[in-house]
């Protein structure tokens, strides 16, 4: 059997591809399978010479979400190990220094709706669906609810968890579950254009910014703008920080060191 996913470097531009590379059977997010991206990724993240991290899938399907098969006729131990699992994979995405950008190119279903949810930023192909269907199999999607409602809002999210209806890419972006949609056939340019964009950034700087994100945004507003000064501060004295800030006022383009 091929490797449930498979990676690539552009050593050029920096940008890492990681692919669910199991498109026959949708991509399920199988304990193998969720174990090898988060090994991936980790890889990845301490790879100084990767600038992005694009996340897509092989197939039709982005990840029609965890594989029930695994999940029928086992002790409450082995459910456990399956979300710990899972929640260990959310965790790299949002953890590893790179933006992680999400090609979600089909349906993302369940746990595959919460690994797109995930993502620092997502780009749908206009014939993407989004759902979080496990109310209508007896298995509320719990944990893909943590991500979905932070991404768009309590009442949204609470429409397609107690429904399970799917929503399309339009609504997706709507909703600020999506960043982009593109058509079918431009999913992949339209991905690589927003992660050589990014890429153009110095690589530390966007470290700092994603991992204080993720810090600031669920603290109260006077706790965040503490921390977030602070955070600034400490960015301002780094020598990519002042590189850039000196070529913007000698109007020239910054040289990276990532220091």
């Amino acid at each position: 059997m091929d490797d449930p996913i498979t990676t690539q470097v552009d050593d050029e531009t920096g940008i890492a591809h990681l692919v669910l590379n199991r498109p026959k059977q949708r991509n399920p997010l199988s304990t193998s399978m969720m174990r090898a991206v988060t090994a991936a990724l980790r890889k990845l993240g301490d790879d100084a010479t990767v600038r992005v991290v694009v996340l897509s899938a092989a197939g039709s399907a982005f990840s029609a979400g965890h594989d029930l098969s695994e999940m029928v006729g086992r002790s409450l131990e082995d459910e456990r190990e399956i979300f710990e699992v899972c929640t260990e994979m959310m965790d790299a995405v949002q953890s590893i220094p790179q933006p992680v950008v999400a090609a979600v190119q089909g349906p993302a279903i369940a746990a595959g709706c919460q690994l797109a949810a995930s993502c620092d930023l997502v780009v749908a192909s206009s014939t993407a669906v989004f759902g979080t269907p496990g109310v209508r199999i007896g298995l509320f999607c719990s944990t893909p609810m943590v991500a979905l409602s932070r991404a768009v809002g309590r009442k949204r999210a609470m429409q397609m968890l107690l429904t399970g209806d799917t929503i399309d890419a339009a609504t997706a972006a709507e909703w600020g579950l999506v960043n982009f949609v593109a058509a079918p056939d431009q999913l992949d340019a339209r991905t690589d254009e927003l992660a050589a964009r990014i890429a153009e950034s110095s690589p530390l700087t966007l470290a700092i910014g994603k991992q204080a994100f993720y810090r600031q945004i669920d603290l109260p507003q006077d706790e965040a703008y503490e921390l977030m000064a602070e955070t600034m501060a400490d960015n301002a004295v780094t020598c990519d920080a002042q590189e850039g800030m000196s070529a913007f006022l000698a109007k020239r383009k910054p040289t990276w060191t990532g220091k």
